[in-house]
């Protein structure tokens, strides 16, 4: 790796060094989470928008995980922040909207510190890596092991479950199919309206406006999708770049987590043939709420994002999309019919409007366990530095 790479900013990581290479100021377009900004005009903006993402890397010297556990997760924690990157995302769009914009150096909103204070590395935070580790028990993984794709999108399922505030429904869609009917089973709310938090969040804020955010005017919680994927044996099938790519062109799009063989990645967007991504390979000092009961903050954004060829991407994945209410869902679905699958020989994925016959039926799952979260009992694998660096052998049909 070239180190002196005009336009670069490096930081140290594990036992490598790590570049934040700055785009070229061409003619030419970006395409961040479903907005396209000009690399010329545009520039500013971009670099803002990219800012205000929740950049969620390795800490050290938080409190011990499951009380005797790592208080660290150096060498085995990249795909979990991945997963919290992801889903810090959605909870963005759901409480803030995507116009959203984080202010350097400025108090923010009360709700939006009420989002980070769910992925904070304390055992009382909702999406935490201490919830996030522990559950993953239920998923076959000791504390300390490496998660694929799949994996910790079926914890953070799991974890929503306790997440009154932001109410959202998180769907896994497995076997390559996205069900309609599953969907929407599982986000209309049968037992009634139940309070809104995104309008109670936008009054504590002084009402900041919230575009893109849910608002409830229908029975509906708001849905996070996980599709994962395999898209080749041990490399993408070229075949599958091009609708990757229009996955980040989609308003409903929070990305994708996956990586390249030994390191996960949050990948936000795409200029060219790269992909743009958050990198959560720096080890970065616990941060806690102060005692003016703030959050110091500085160190969950980064202007200048990593790319690296599409071409390198691990093939297994998982795609994310946030679909605010019942209206937005149906647009994703004729967005994914007029993008993704029309005109396809071999799409991506499939969506289909009811349940196969030969699949058994779909239960929207009300509750995961009577256990409090942390009481399950802690099992440590923490992995050596010479293995892969997460699991990318889940079961997926391949594609």
């Amino acid at each position: 790796m070239d180190v002196a790479m005009s336009n670069s900013a490096c930081v140290t990581y594990e036992s490598a060094v790590l570049e934040f290479e700055d785009f070229p100021r061409i003619d030419d377009h970006v395409w961040i989470l479903g907005k396209q900004y000009n690399l010329l005009e545009d520039r500013a903006e971009m670099h803002n928008d990219i800012r205000s993402k929740i950049w969620i890397t390795y800490r050290k010297n938080f409190t011990a995980i499951g009380g005797t556990g790592p208080t660290g997760d150096n060498g085995w924690g990249c795909m979990l922040r991945c997963g919290q990157m992801i889903l810090a995302q959605a909870l963005i769009l759901r409480h803030l909207g995507r116009d959203w914009r984080w202010k350097p150096k400025q108090l923010q909103s009360d709700t939006y510190y009420r989002i980070l204070r769910s992925f904070l590395d304390r055992k009382d935070s909702c999406y935490s890596i201490h919830q996030i580790a522990q559950m993953g028990i239920s998923e076959g993984k000791g504390i300390g092991q490496w998660y694929g794709p799949n994996t910790v999108a079926q914890v953070l399922r799991k974890l929503s479950l306790f997440d009154d505030w932001s109410s959202i429904a998180i769907h896994i869609a497995m076997d390559n199919t996205i069900v309609a009917e599953d969907i929407r089973k599982l986000c209309r709310n049968t037992k009634g309206k139940s309070t809104d938090p995104t309008k109670s969040a936008m009054a504590a804020a002084g009402g900041e406006a919230n575009n893109g955010a849910s608002q409830d005017t229908s029975e509906w919680k708001p849905l996070v999708l996980f599709i994962p994927l395999r898209l080749g044996l041990t490399e993408i099938n070229p075949l599958y770049i091009n609708s990757l790519k229009k996955c980040f062109k989609m308003k409903q799009s929070i990305g994708i987590i996956g990586g390249k063989p030994n390191h996960a990645h949050y990948f936000i967007g795409y200029f060219k043939d790269s992909l743009v991504y958050l990198d959560p390979h720096t080890t970065q000092p616990t941060v806690d709420i102060d005692k003016w009961a703030q959050i110091p903050d500085q160190s969950y954004h980064i202007k200048d994002p990593s790319r690296m060829n599409i071409q390198h991407l691990d093939p297994s994945i998982a795609l994310g999309f946030f679909c605010a209410d019942e209206a937005d869902f149906n647009d994703f679905c004729h967005s994914i019919h007029t993008m993704i699958i029309t005109g396809e020989d071999r799409p991506m994925f499939e969506l289909t409007d009811q349940r196969p016959p030969h699949w058994p039926p779909f239960h929207p799952s009300s509750q995961v366990s009577d256990r409090p979260l942390g009481a399950v009992e802690a099992t440590y694998d923490v992995p050596d530095e010479t293995e892969v660096k997460y699991d990318t052998d889940e079961e997926f049909e391949l594609l």
